[in-house]
């Protein structure tokens, strides 16, 4: 007989989610994604986009009263942005409630799109945010220095500047982008027995300058490893970065809510 899951904690203070693909959930439909989450005090929910095939639906799901989007170009998907791409997102990156330009940026990990043509879209997207005064969302997996060499040919014109999501890079690359004024996003991957490289980092980040997200349906948090991640369980995120900082989590909600806040909507 299997053990009893521990219940998701639910804390008074509300939790944004500022990190998730509510179109890629399974098996749940959304209505039912979004009552769990708020059962568990998630007030706002940004589902990203990541494909020229998802920035209409993306779009299409800011018109729920709790969702917000992004719009951009995930580097697996590099090789298929075009000029219409381009346009499409810049028609919409103003849209009112898409709130950045991602999620965006360079992976070496899979190389699923040519090395080059990552690096252009992510310049290409930069320029984009710049443009629109937007913040970024960034992925970066395995490609710190270039990474790096291209954040600070923009950075300084980046006014709202923007998140390293998923943050498993270097403390290197930590400190650089810290110290340049973007925010880190930190999801379940804290919570995994051998992510002491990601939790190195979240406890050398100053707690104005992170975020909370899951990567729903992906990195699942302990316990419910296996199972299909939703917005529902931020609340073990605060748990773990709370453990680590070595503070309470009433502190820890209401610094990355605020956070948040000045991320996106302020």
């Amino acid at each position: 007989m299997s053990k009893k899951k521990r219940d998701i904690p639910v804390f008074e203070q509300p939790i944004i989610e500022t990190h998730c693909h509510l179109d890629y959930l399974e098996g749940d439909d959304l209505d039912a994604a979004l009552a769990e989450a708020l059962a568990v005090n998630v007030e706002k929910i940004v589902t990203i986009s990541v494909s020229p095939d998802n920035l209409a639906k993306v779009r299409q799901l800011t018109g729920h009263e709790r969702i917000w989007g992004t719009q951009g170009i995930h580097p697996h998907e590099a090789e298929l942005f075009t000029d219409e791409t381009e346009t499409e997102i810049r028609a919409h990156g103003g849209d009112d409630k898409i709130v950045a330009i991602g999620e965006i940026g360079l992976d070496y990990y899979y190389d699923h799109a040519d090395r080059k043509v990552q690096q252009q879209v992510f310049e290409r997207q930069l320029q984009i945010a710049v443009d629109l005064d937007k913040p970024i969302v960034v992925h970066t997996r395995e490609a710190d220095d270039d990474c790096r060499a291209i954040l600070s040919n923009y950075s300084q014109h980046l006014k709202k500047k923007g998140v390293i999501h998923s943050f498993t890079s270097s403390l290197a690359l930590a400190e650089y982008c810290l110290g340049e004024g973007f925010m880190l996003g930190f999801n379940g991957i804290i919570t995994f027995n051998r992510a002491e490289n990601v939790r190195e980092v979240l406890d050398a980040t100053p707690l104005d300058q992170m975020v909370t997200e899951t990567d729903a349906p992906y990195l699942t948090p302990a316990p419910y490893r296996g199972k299909p991640n939703a917005p529902k369980y931020l609340p073990f995120i605060v748990e773990k970065i709370a453990e680590v900082k070595g503070l309470d989590c009433a502190a820890v909600l209401t610094q990355t809510y605020d956070n948040a806040q000045r991320l996106f909507w302020r």
